[in-house]
């Protein structure tokens, strides 16, 4: 037991390097991406104390040169799964045992190394096998890493401290204690950060994990595991399978032991598992906790007292920034008329100098798409775009998959706020533009409302007060993420809480406090100092 009431060290979030010509950060993330894009490595599961090489090898390759080969990782089996169920539950005892301030410095470690020793290897893997750019990978794979690791421990002891009153002679007291059972945790290809945050989140708490990382995030994912071991984190913990997702889902979801999902990916996939979970709850020896975060339909909304250069600025930024493959991207945007004609010169001068390419050159702002099927997506809604009557290209529209799968920055301009690509998720370089009228602000306001069934990300630019807090009342619901002229991206560790309500998710805010509560089970505790030793209480006296 802890031999006195700790504090942790103080947090803040992790400076973001610039990576800017000449300094030492872009000597050595240039150098360690040359070095590993030369070399072939191998991904094995980790499972338990065990590192599984199944011989099932599949290809890792890079999507802005998808006849370039960086590795291989071994593919498992349900057989797999079973066995890191086991590593987990027999981890278990000891894992949740293991005293707060002892857990809490393994991943306090675990950010050191990220923020020192493997910074450049986890942003050069997250460069070379998902093509985020130099900055892009900066700000997720180890900024964002490291401020989850360090300030979920923050987070942890304030959820410790939180304990009830007491009335005379008791002692009344809360236990957070772990889930009962094992944890499961499915993390996607567009964020290195998440893949590391969703499956420590639970550890964090006492919980053991069963990780299935998404197959094109196989290499940073291989990175985490390194630095996790290296930092101390016992065998069983975290284990990291290579599988099928729906097979995968299956074993864990019919055992028993299940008693939590922690998924970031498509709605259709999270409705999906909630249903299975649902159809095997009588088999559960405890009501399995689920949280969510899955996908976006996100939008602008411009007044036309808004600043034309911050808007297309922010527009750019939203939409493009790694390829517009956030959940929380920019994917529909909404004009005011008379502000139009600047905005349009605004973002044509931007996207006529972003150049396209391999991350190996900083210079690029934007890269590839993550693989063959978001291409053949993306070029479906542009292609259609070019043949609607409702539609036109304004910007880009062109793609080339010869060498890599490179998607322009495109901005399709439509008369139809129900357009198809004003309404469905694309996840690519892929904006769409509805111009309306001055006069139909507030009509405006409710069609952003009412045409998308996701609530992740949004945001409103006007210079009017008025007009703003009109906007933020009529869109309360419309975003669990809403931003006042600003982009509708980049939210930060211990700042802004990260999530969204609707077709979008449980709205558990990664990021903060509300999401570590998801994975514990607070025990009361009730001490009386002095028992009673008669049942009778004064009202029954006789007068």
């Amino acid at each position: 037991m802890p031999k006195g009431i700790y504090q942790v060290p103080f947090v803040s979030n992790e400076p973001v390097l610039s990576y800017a010509p000449g300094t030492s950060e872009r000597e050595e993330l240039l150098a360690t991406y040359k070095k590993m894009y030369k070399q072939v490595i191998e991904v094995p599961q980790y499972i338990g104390s065990k590192v599984v090489k199944s011989g099932n090898k599949k290809e890792i390759r890079p999507p802005h040169d998808h006849k370039h080969i960086v590795g291989y990782y071994h593919a498992g089996t349900q057989a797999d799964v079973k066995a890191a169920i086991d590593a987990a539950l027999k981890a278990r005892k000891d894992w949740a045992a293991m005293e707060w301030q002892n857990r809490a410095a393994i991943f306090l470690k675990a950010a050191d190394l990220l923020a020192g020793p493997y910074r450049a290897k986890i942003n050069a893997a997250t460069m070379i096998a998902q093509s985020k750019n130099a900055f892009q990978a900066e700000i997720d794979a180890a900024c964002e890493l490291i401020d989850f690791l360090r300030f979920n421990v923050e987070f942890m002891t304030q959820i410790y401290a939180d304990q009830p009153i007491s009335s005379d002679g008791i002692w009344n007291r809360v236990e957070y204690r772990p889930l009962e059972g094992f944890t499961f945790a499915i993390t996607p290809f567009n964020f290195t950060a998440i893949s590391g945050n969703l499956p420590a989140s639970m550890a964090f708490m006492g919980n053991v994990v069963v990780w299935k990382p998404s197959d094109k995030q196989v290499y940073s994912a291989e990175v985490i595991m390194e630095v996790f071991r290296e930092a101390g984190l016992p065998d069983g913990v975290i284990n990291m399978v290579l599988t099928g997702g729906a097979e995968t889902a299956k074993t864990v979801i019919e055992h028993p032991d299940f008693a939590g999902l922690h998924f970031t990916g498509s709605t259709s996939v999270f409705k999906a598992l909630w249903k299975q979970i649902g159809d095997n709850i009588n088999i559960h020896k405890t009501y399995p906790r689920i949280v969510g975060e899955t996908g976006g339909k996100d939008f602008v909304v411009a007044h036309k007292s808004a600043d034309a250069q911050e808007v297309a600025t922010a527009l750019i930024r939203g939409a493009f920034e790694y390829q517009g493959q956030k959940c929380s991207a920019a994917s529909r945007a909404y004009i005011s008329k008379s502000l139009w004609t600047k905005v349009e010169k605004e973002m044509k001068k931007a996207l006529d100098s972003i150049t396209i390419g391999s991350p190996e050159d900083f210079s690029n702002f934007v890269t590839a798409v993550i693989d063959e099927n978001s291409f053949n997506k993306c070029k479906g809604y542009i292609d259609r775009a070019k043949k609607s009557k409702k539609a036109e290209i304004a910007f880009g529209g062109k793609c080339d998959d010869k060498v890599g799968y490179f998607v322009e920055p495109t901005v399709i301009l439509t008369t139809d706020p129900h357009y198809e690509s004003m309404v469905e998720e694309i996840f690519g370089p892929v904006l769409t533009i509805y111009v309306f009228e001055d006069k139909d602000w507030n009509k405006t306001l409710e069609l952003v409302d009412t045409t998308s069934d996701y609530a992740l990300t949004g945001a409103i630019f006007a210079k009017d007060r008025y007009v703003l807090n009109e906007g933020i009342k009529a869109l309360e619901n419309s975003a669990g993420n809403f931003y006042i002229n600003d982009k509708p991206t980049g939210a930060v560790v211990g700042q802004q809480p990260f999530g969204g309500a609707r077709a979008s998710g449980t709205n558990d805010k990664a990021g903060s406090a509300m999401n570590l509560l998801r994975w514990v089970s607070v025990r009361t505790v009730k001490e009386t100092f002095v028992p009673a030793k008669d049942y009778r209480y004064p009202f029954l006296a006789k007068d």
